[in-house]
């Protein structure tokens, strides 16, 4: 009795020291890091200036004078107390070291100054509205584009914010190919393409998507302009969202289906 005994002790120490192949334990994956709401402003060059106002960030070349990309959080919350007047204070940017455009580059042009952040999205506070009219916030924009697809974008942009309570916006020209042309004394780009970059990292529904339109009025559905981010960055050369954990960034980055959003 007593062997029957040891035997069956010693058996049952060996397979509790024994793990099925799927018991062991996987590593975890890594969560989007605490001080992403703070910093997820895509990667910058040394050559470009970082630029952060109140609620929104920017990249400033000084090459074309405008932003490479515009950077900001929008919440619910946000478009729900948007009761500031536009303010229209067109102005040079006090914190753009090699100064920036200024208003009078887009006088007796064709081109309106577009905005990048728009002030519809600032206009919760005084201050961030005024902000929004930085000149390092506008590039030339064909006006039937700024007041047309533009300006529906933006709309739908705010109404995803209200839904998905947060969400990061990136956004500006293409300038890695502009045209020939440029305006005013600065010599400011005239941008063939803008790109507007969505990401909603709040749980437990991760998405992104992201958009490039042509600088021209279009009556197309926005859902024609839908693409990928990881299309954006390979058009922009821009490294989006780069304190997103791999996984994380590779899934979202390929999304590119707009009835995730509604």
């Amino acid at each position: 009795m007593f062997l029957r005994t040891l035997l069956i002790s010693i058996l049952c120490f060996m397979l509790v020291g024994i793990q099925a192949p799927n018991a062991i334990e996987k590593p975890k994956e890594k969560a989007i890091p605490k001080n992403f709401a703070t910093n997820f402003y895509p990667k910058s060059s040394k050559k470009d200036q970082l630029i952060k106002h109140t609620a929104f960030a920017l990249c400033y070349s000084e090459e074309h004078e405008q932003a490479l990309w515009v950077a900001y959080r929008l919440s619910s919350e946000m478009c729900n107390n948007n009761d500031e007047e536009r303010t229209d204070n067109f102005r040079e940017d006090p914190l753009v070291k090699t100064k920036s455009a200024i208003p009078d580059d887009y006088k007796k042009t064709n081109f309106d100054r577009g905005h990048l952040c728009p002030a519809g999205d600032m206009a919760w506070n005084e201050i961030t509205m005024s902000e929004s009219f930085y000149m390092s916030n506008m590039s030339p924009q064909e006006p039937k584009f700024n007041r047309g697809i533009w300006k529906k974008l933006e709309g739908e942009v705010r109404e995803w914010a209200k839904k998905n309570e947060e969400i990061y916006i990136v956004t500006a020209g293409v300038l890695t190919n502009v045209r020939p042309e440029t305006i005013g004394e600065n010599k400011v780009s005239i941008p063939n393409f803008y790109y507007k970059v969505i990401l909603d990292v709040k749980k437990p529904d991760y998405k992104a998507i992201a958009f490039v339109l042509p600088n021209e009025g279009s009556k197309k559905e926005l859902s024609e302009f839908v693409v990928s981010i990881d299309s954006v960055e390979k058009l922009t050369g821009i490294n989006f969202f780069p304190l997103l954990p791999d996984a994380i960034e590779n899934n979202l980055e390929a999304q590119h289906d707009i009835t995730n959003w509604y």
